[in-house]
């Protein structure tokens, strides 16, 4: 009776060795390989932003449809710092490009995707030189590799993302030219 207890043992060890291990394994590159095509497109979106001082509803779309190849949901935030080019200081030498100077409002992802949706705009948002913007991205599902971890360490809880990416810059050129 002993030595059944044991090989039944033996055989769960090895069911769990030869296949739970490995595929979290696999659900880890999977995972890693998500979050670098992710880091990459929103590299690649705020660069773009930055260096033609727009954002459009195309590019936008493609940015949403690179990231969501992936497999994953995904919960896309932008912020804009736009620079105000009237801070209201009473002095004879007063311009923004003076250190200290510069007056920011800030403009979140609802606000942007208003300007976006908006036709009369042709669907961009028009940005300047000067202007801050930043990208910020996480993944809003439970991935395969997050499941196995939660069952078999209790290590990340159901709000923890796993594949995210941020990346923001300053506007390098008018929009509107």
């Amino acid at each position: 009776m002993g030595d059944t207890v044991v090989t039944i043992l033996a055989i769960i060890l090895a069911a769990v060795l030869m296949f739970i291990f490995p595929l979290m394994s696999v659900a880890d590159r999977s995972d890693d390989v998500s979050q670098l095509s992710v880091q990459n497109s929103t590299t690649t979106f705020v660069d773009n932003i930055r260096s033609t001082g727009r954002i459009t509803l195309a590019d936008y779309s493609k940015f949403a449809q690179e990231i969501n190849a992936t497999g994953n949901t995904y919960d896309i935030e932008i912020e804009v710092k736009v620079l105000d080019e009237n801070p209201g200081k009473k002095t004879a030498q007063t311009t923004y490009e003076k250190i200290g100077e510069n007056v920011y409002y800030t403009e979140y992802t609802t606000q942007i995707m208003e300007d976006l949706n908006d036709a009369s705009n042709n669907n961009t948002k028009y940005l300047k030189e000067g202007d801050i913007v930043s990208v910020s991205v996480k993944n809003t599902n439970t991935t395969i590799s997050q499941l196995l971890r939660n069952f078999f360490y209790r290590v990340t809880g159901n709000d923890s993302a796993t594949i995210g990416a941020s990346n923001g810059g300053i506007v390098t050129v008018n929009g509107r030219n």
